[in-house]
Formats: structure tokens, C-alpha cells, sequence
């Protein structure tokens, strides 16, 4: 089991957040339907060696109406997706249901309890492979088809919901998916003050804890400067984000003025460097702008990039801590 692994199976310890993933990624009124207060984990002492020899997962259980359903979160996080990872799921499922029954926890009609198999992916490229064992079965004669096995999972590709900040609903989930894929320490610095607010109340201090230690086993590879180990509380976690982005931010003004420098040296005069000094670091700001727009925003209207290419540095610096405060592109410049 990866250190990725094991960072994500303490969060999924919790009960809020398999909550949230079923409220916040799960369509249909159905999910409404659940009982929560009834949300329970099942012990890993509940299942044979075989299964418990997915030791990286997770298996909840909570009420519909009077039925138990049962939630499998593979919580085994890969780069690239499994083509047959609809064999696996059924493979653990069948333990699954082996050990209900050999402990007898069936209900009282002896029936099977429906099972919700949910991949969480964390990879980079989209997930394109099949999410339903018949679409990896070769074609056979239509008589067949009714003993054919099924199983489909759910599969939630996590770079796909990963807003990097703009979370507009409280969800634990959406917040933690933001921070694996913030693109910059101001990303993550939004996302932790939604954080902070959200638990707040002494009542949540454990799921507090939970997400730091998920940072502290994540943290290093969002962002290495960041001594996340150190890290007590969520504010201090905030704190010390602002600290990376204001010495980013100094240490982009420091390397626009050296560039701006050396293009004055090339001219020779002092003149060259004066306005080299100015064009080198207004360049640069107005780049460095147009990538945070695309990245926060998507494709920047071409009448904005008329606008930044006869602004100011002094305004482009202004917009430039304006992107992340803001929830429309048309807002920045206001």
C-alpha cells in the first residue's frame, strides 16, 4: 500500500466524508434516501483473510429505508487506469458476500444486500477504460447474454471535480480533490481557508485531525517548501501557505527586475536599462496574469488580452491578487 494510499484511507475513516462523497457525487434522489445517523463502518475483523487483504479499502454500510446498503470504496489510488478493474470488483465483491453469509448476517429473508462499488482515480489523464465487466466480454450469441456475469462500478475521477478553490458548496471531499490538484500555493491557501471555516466547531476537531494528517502525508508533494510536519492546526496550516505566496510573489518581482536588467545591459545604455528594468517585469506580470486567468477561468476573451497588453505593472500586480478573490473573469477587472 502507497503512502497515497494510506494518507486517503484515514480520511475515509470518517463518516462525514463518505457522506460527502455520496451527496456530492452520487446523482439521483435516492442518495437523499439514506440514513445517515446509521452510516457505520464495518469492522475489519467483519471479513475472511481474502478480503481483508484489502487492508487499503473501505466498507461502509448504511440504511435505506430498512435495508442495509453497502458502500466498497477501493481506496487504492493509481497513475494510470486499470483496463480490468471490473474483474477486481467483482472478485471482492464475491468475498464480500461470501462472508456475509458465512456469518450469518444476511437479513431475516436470507436475501443479499445491495453493494455500491465506487474507484476513486487520481490520475492525471482521464479515465477512458470500461467501468462495466460485459463491455470487456467478447461478442457471443444473444442466448448467452442472460448467464453472462455483470458488474459495474462507480468510478469518481477525481481530476475531473477538482475545481482548484472555487468550492461553492460545503463539501469535505471537493476540498481535499482541490488541494491533490491545486495548481499553485494560492490554490491550496483558498481552499484550507474553506477549511478552517467549515470546521471550526470543537465537535470536529477529529475530522479536523484526520485532514491533517492527510496533509502531512500529501503536503510535501503539493507543495516541498511547506514544512508540513510541523503543522498542528488547520490555521497554522493557513499561515503558513500565506507565508509561500508572499515570498512567491516577492521572488517574481526580484526575477522580472533581473530580467529586466539584463535586457538593459544588452542595449548598453542607461536608458536601455531603465526601460528594460520596466518592460522586463511588466512582461512578465502580464504573463504570469494570462495563466492564472486560464487556469481559474478557462479561455481569456481577446478584448481582456487587448486590456493587459496596455496596462501597467502596477495594475497588473493588482489584478494578479484579485484572480483568486473573485468568482467571474469579467470580476477581476472591476
Amino acid at each position: 500500500m502507497t503512502d497515497h494510499d494510506t494518507s486517503y484511507k484515514f480520511l475515509f475513516a470518517h463518516a462525514e466524508m463518505v457522506r460527502d462523497l455520496l451527496l456530492g457525487f452520487m446523482e439521483g434522489s435516492w442518495v437523499r434516501e439514506l440514513d445517515f445517523v446509521s452510516l457505520e463502518k464495518v469492522s475489519d475483523g467483519y471479513v475472511s483473510d481474502d478480503l481483508r487483504a484489502r487492508h487499503n479499502d473501505a466498507l461502509w454500510r448504511v440504511r435505506w429505508k430498512r435495508e442495509w446498503l453497502y458502500i466498497y470504496l477501493m481506496l487504492e489510488f493509481q497513475s494510470k487506469e486499470d483496463r480490468y478493474m471490473p474483474v477486481r470488483i467483482q472478485t471482492y465483491l464475491g468475498l464480500l458476500y461470501q462472508d456475509l453469509i458465512r456469518r450469518g448476517e444476511l437479513e431475516v429473508d436470507g436475501r443479499l444486500p445491495a453493494v455500491l462499488p465506487i474507484v476513486l482515480y487520481s490520475g492525471r489523464r482521464r479515465w477512458r477504460a470500461a467501468t462495466d465487466l460485459n463491455d470487456l466480454i467478447q461478442e457471443s450469441p444473444e442466448a448467452l447474454h442472460p448467464y453472462l456475469p455483470r458488474q459495474r462500478f462507480f468510478l469518481v475521477d477525481q481530476g475531473l471535480y477538482a475545481d482548484k478553490g472555487n468550492l461553492r458548496e460545503r463539501n469535505l471531499v471537493a476540498a481535499v480533490f482541490a488541494l491533490e490538484n491545486g495548481a499553485t500555493s494560492r490554490d491550496m491557501l483558498r481552499v484550507i481557508a474553506r477549511l478552517v471555516d467549515w470546521l471550526k466547531d470543537p465537535e470536529q476537531q477529529y475530522l479536523e485531525q484526520g485532514i491533517l494528517e492527510w496533509l502531512r502525508r500529501r503536503g510535501p508533494s503539493l507543495d516541498s517548501q511547506v514544512p508540513w510536519q510541523a503543522v498542528h492546526n488547520l490555521r497554522e496550516a493557513h499561515s503558513m501557505l500565506e507565508d509561500r505566496v508572499r515570498e512567491w510573489k516577492a521572488q517574481f518581482w526580484r526575477e522580472g527586475l533581473e530580467a529586466g536588467m539584463k535586457k538593459g545591459r544588452r542595449q548598453g545604455l542607461q536608458k536601455g536599462r531603465q526601460e528594460g528594468r520596466q518592460e522586463g517585469s511588466t512582461t512578465e506580470a502580464r504573463n504570469i496574469l494570462l495563466r492564472q486567468l486560464r487556469r481559474r477561468f478557462g479561455e481569456v476573451p481577446a478584448e481582456i488580452e487587448t486590456r493587459l497588453n496596455s496596462a501597467s505593472r502596477e495594475q497588473l500586480e493588482d489584478w494578479i491578487d484579485r484572480v483568486y478573490e473573485v468568482e467571474t473573469v469579467a470580476a477581476v477587472f472591476d
